[in-house]
């Protein structure tokens, strides 16, 4: 790729590997504590990025007991050692827990056994005891190393050359217990096994009217608890971290008894194994299964998922987070010096971050002892402002308020889907209708689009009407391409008809335009003079001001289940290539991130140009690969990456120069990327981000009403003229009233994660971001990504690690 080219990543092309070098450098990696999902892809990262800046690396197998033991527990790893293990659970290398590594003689032969080797980097896959057990390794290294030459087992100069040793961790945890990162390794692909469960028993529950009590693992921590529950829709969620109150147990029974007499037919309970209540008392699911039966006389069961949720394929999120992670450890060893901590790579918004050990171990370990000193609230608030934010929405979400106790604000706010379907959709339209309900709003839902809005299908949609909806795929209120530029006069009149005071749209690019169509209309329009926001849903995950949109993880998981199977149907055919195409438009974000999840060989996309020397070039790199153990390829080519250079062209062209050494399979995945139920990130993304917009709707309208109220009370002469045009309607609570318009740009907004943050921007500031011809952001950030899939697959690329090496503070992060 051209660093000048007008596509390239800008600023991005300047500051490289080069001034990294782990020539001579000897790098350890293990695994340790519980198997984590994605602890292998981390494992394969560690191992090619190492090779790949020339220092060596080697397998510690089964954790610090392999360390300790010595022999062929340690051996070195090379390149096809770790080839086809990002699809395998569990750890290759094994895990074990080792209590002679807690004592001192112990760390002293794992110190021994490294030095023979030559290995003073460590890199560390675990939970927060195998970190702080590699942390104290590291203090006491220097004295280890003394006592190691005053017991003649090593000289003087090993004492001098192997001064120091490096400790950086990854966590892998399925539980996302440890505090200083949004995820850890292991805990998407766990809510992946969960929601599996959940869905097949809402069926089943459904058809005889059960209760299912589901237990999930979190001793300490509620996270995979909480989050399956605000997928699933979930009654009941018991989390060691937020008690239920005194009582509870009536009050659960009262909402299992109202959402049956909602003509709900199933109640979903789930339970985090360390559940307890305010006396730090257990809370079992048998327990809750008898409190059930007992007091209502409800079928009821229980479902205790176990290590289920260890098992399985890791998740394409687990995958990239692993393999991005694993890379940016070993640049922080060769960056270490002497005085550096021990750090953890840790993952903020979309940013992988480093920051030091022992404080993150330390606000993970001031949880435990704020829950068993029963302060509560401190336990939730440590765990971070997004443990908290997924709590808040999950009350809102499961618990409506009688009718008489909501504050009506007269207000019709209404949503509407527009473009491609895609996962979470409905999600994010069922977190919209409650949040407004329970913020006093009437929520109506327009169908089909643009098109449905002019043509006046738009109905009330209540709470019970959502019911169920988290799970299904595609969009229940319809949705299409059409924008609103031809239908402006209509769609004003059914705004005017039905006194729509604030419009929530919920798609991709097409509902970017139609934003964009209805600011420009605002001047001739002035029904459109209201807050509108955009939330971005589409595979192509392609809108600007936002990172991520809802339903490109969907899409990005059924690439890398299809990519993992195309794989395996030639293991017993060697050297075959196979060529996949993938959606997106323009947008190269499924073709590459899918590539770095799946291990391609290749990925075309149109943000980098290529021509036929690029494709000379992969096709000789797959020509030496078949002489490898490793007899298998795969491509991956976004469907509008190149005008002349078609799937078909890339076929015919791998087949042709390919003759002798490999042939060639294609597969045009097509439109199975956008179907499928959501996935446990979509369901939860669409959730969170939706409540949000809807909150920001609400904070506008309270606002605007603040305005002309002090105007009111400001001109008090003219209070009955105001009266007369407001007819009986109290002042404080129209939302119609005149005098009262948006039209200032923050007042029509996309709402999307960047960076670090979740933001509003006014989608007039968000034009000069776009390519409109090719309908993505001028600048995206995973571009930055795309040389970890070239490294990780042998080629020579150029790293940015221009955002490396600054550790950070731990605090509680916010998503």
């Amino acid at each position: 790729m051209d660093a000048d080219d007008s596509r390239a990543p800008k600023g991005s092309l300047r500051k490289f590997l080069e001034h990294l070098s782990g020539a001579g450098k000897a790098i350890g990696v293990l695994t340790s504590g519980g198997d984590a999902q994605g602890m292998n892809a981390a494992v394969r990262a560690v191992v090619r990025m190492g090779i790949y800046v020339g220092a060596k690396v080697y397998f510690i197998y089964e954790g610090y007991q392999g360390m300790v033991d010595g022999g062929s527990n340690i051996a070195e790893a090379d390149w096809e050692s770790v080839s086809s293990i990002l699809q395998v659970g569990g750890t290759i290398i094994g895990s074990a827990r080792c209590q002679a590594f807690r004592t001192r003689e112990g760390r002293l032969k794992a110190a021994c056994n490294l030095l023979q080797r030559g290995i003073t980097n460590l890199c560390v896959i675990g939970g927060d005891g195998s970190l702080t057990g590699a942390n104290l390794f590291r203090k006491e290294w220097s004295g280890l190393l003394e006592e190691l030459a005053r017991n003649g087992q090593i000289d003087k100069e090993a004492v001098q050359k192997y001064a120091y040793l490096n400790v950086v961790g990854m966590v892998g945890s399925i539980d996302n217990d440890f505090c200083g990162t949004d995820m850890t390794i292991g805990t998407d692909s766990a809510l992946h096994r969960i929601i599996e469960v959940v869905d097949a028993i809402m069926t089943t529950a459904q058809s005889h009217q059960r209760t299912f009590v589901l237990e999930v693992m979190g001793r300490h921590c509620g996270y995979l608890a909480l989050v399956s529950a605000l997928a699933c829709g979930a009654d009941w969620v018991f989390l060691p971290e937020s008690p239920p109150e005194e009582g509870w147990e009536e009050q659960m029974c009262v909402k299992l008894s109202e959402n049956r007499a909602r003509k709900k037919r199933l109640n979903i309970i789930i339970v985090a194994e360390g559940a307890i209540d305010t006396q730090n008392k257990p809370i079992t699911s048998e327990k809750i299964k008898e409190l059930v039966v007992t007091q209502l006389g409800y079928d009821t069961r229980v479902t205790i998922l176990g290590h289920v949720q260890r098992g399985g394929t890791p998740s394409a999120f687990d995958r990239i987070l692993a393999s991005r992670m694993g890379v940016e450890a070993v640049i922080a060893l060769l960056e270490a010096t002497p005085d550096t901590p021990a750090c953890v790579v840790s993952l903020n918004g979309n940013h992988a971050v480093r920051l030091p050990l022992m404080e993150c171990v330390q606000m993970t370990q001031d949880v435990q002892k704020a829950m068993d000193e029963r302060r509560f609230q401190d336990a939730v608030r440590l765990r971070g402002r997004s443990f908290a934010g997924n709590l808040n929405t999950y009350k809102r979400l499961a618990i409506k308020l009688p009718d008489d106790q909501i504050p009506k604000t007269n207000c019709n706010v209404a949503v509407i889907n527009v473009g491609a379907p895609a996962a979470g959709m409905n999600a994010a339209v069922r977190s919209a209708v409650r949040v407004g309900i329970a913020d006093g709003h009437r929520m109506l839902a327009i169908y089909d689009g643009f098109d449905g809005f002019a043509k006046g299908q738009i109905k009330e949609i209540g709470w019970t009407d959502v019911g169920g909806w988290t799970g299904q795929g595609g969009s229940i209120l319809g949705t299409k391409r059409v924008l609103p530029g031809k239908y402006l006069e209509e769609i004003a009149t059914q705004m005017r008809t039905h006194s729509i005071n604030a419009l929530l749209i919920i798609g991709g690019f097409e509902a970017y335009l139609g934003l964009l169509e209805l600011s420009a209309a605002r001047e001739k329009h002035e029904e459109f003079c209201v807050p509108m926001v955009m939330v971005p849903a589409t595979v192509s995950n392609n809108v600007p001001g936002s990172d991520f949109s809802i339903g490109a993880d969907t899409a990005l998981n059924t690439i890398t289940d299809t990519c993992d199977r195309i794989k395996q149907s030639a293991s017993g055919t060697k050297r075959r290539v196979f060529i996949i195409e993938t959606m997106g438009g323009y947008c190269g974000y499924l073709a590459n991130m899918g590539g770095l999840a799946a291990g391609a060989d290749a990925a075309y996309i149109f943000e980098e140009p290529f021509d036929i020397r690029d494709l000379q070039s992969n096709v000789e790199h797959l020509t030496e690969k078949m002489k490898t153990t490793i007899q298998r390829g795969l491509v991956l080519r976004n469907e509008s990456c190149s005008e002349n250079y078609t799937t078909d062209f890339i076929y015919q062209l791998y087949s042709e120069e390919g003759k002798g050494v490999f042939d060639c399979r294609k597969n045009v995945l097509g439109h199975m990327q956008q179907g499928g139920a959501p996935s446990p990130f979509d369901r939860n993304f669409g959730t969170k981000i939706s409540a949000r917009a809807m909150e920001w709707i609400t904070a506008k309208l309270k606002e605007a009403r603040g305005r002309v109220k002090n105007s009111l009370h400001w001109e008090e002469k003219t209070k009955a003229a105001f009266q007369e045009a407001l007819g009986a309607v109290p002042q404080e609570q129209s939302c119609t009233r005149p005098g009262k318009k948006f039209t200032t740009d923050d007042s029509i907004c996309v709402l999307g994660i960047s960076k670090r943050n979740v933001i509003f921007q006014p989608v007039a500031e968000l034009k000069k971001q776009t390519d409109f011809e090719h309908r993505i952001p001028k600048e995206q950030w995973w571009l930055k990504l795309r040389p970890l899939m070239k490294i990780l697959a042998k080629y020579k690329a150029s790293y940015d690690v221009s955002d490396s090496g600054q550790l950070e503070h731990v605090q509680p992060w916010s998503v």
